[in-house]
């Protein structure tokens, strides 16, 4: 099955190749840009990594894509939805995220591609709600999550279940939106 490519006015959401594999490591190894999740990832976990994401997208038809701009750099990061594999009390759902190269950061990037993927989650897909969730303190997502009109409930904040629950990033906030009825 073809997985799908979705195009906003500066970025290409598109399939993984191997040549994604290096600036992807680069990425995941940057303490920037890892700062809220357990690690910055080496290579090989960089490249598990890529095919978990693979997998996704043959398994369920979408996925976090491969970023790249139209007018330039090959791969800026990763965006798009997933299906976690752990339990939460919103789960089973599907989640929206982003991760983009430092380089790239403070340009819309993330909230132009997670508008199209959003977009393609509830007209192609027919999800009903997407959900997203981070580290209470990771403001700069939550801002994109907010331009996003996704809305937090105290209620809804959690415990990350595959980490420890004394860990710093333990803690999490979850964002909610609903599809729009017509």
């Amino acid at each position: 099955m073809a997985h799908p490519i979705l195009q906003t006015p500066r970025l290409i959401l598109r399939p993984w190749t191997d040549a994604d594999l290096a600036p992807l490591a680069e990425m995941s190894a940057d303490p920037r840009v890892m700062e809220f999740f357990p690690k910055p990832l080496d290579r090989a976990e960089s490249d598990a990594l890529a095919a978990r994401l693979r997998a996704h997208f043959d398994r369920h038809g979408f996925g976090m894509w491969a970023v790249q701009l139209r007018d330039g750099a090959e791969f800026i990061g990763i965006l798009g939805l997933a299906v976690p594999t752990w339990e939460a009390h919103f789960t089973p759902c599907v989640e929206i995220g982003w991760r983009l190269a430092h380089a790239h950061w403070g340009r819309g990037y993330a909230t132009e591609g997670a508008r199209a993927a959003l977009a393609f989650g509830f007209e192609q897909l027919q999800l009903d709600e997407i959900v997203a969730l981070t580290a209470p303190t990771n403001l700069r997502s939550r801002a994109v999550m907010e331009r996003l009109g996704m809305t937090r409930s105290s209620a809804d904040d959690f415990d990350f279940p595959t980490l420890p629950p004394d860990h710093p990033l333990a803690p999490h906030v979850l964002y909610r939106l609903r599809r729009q009825s017509k």
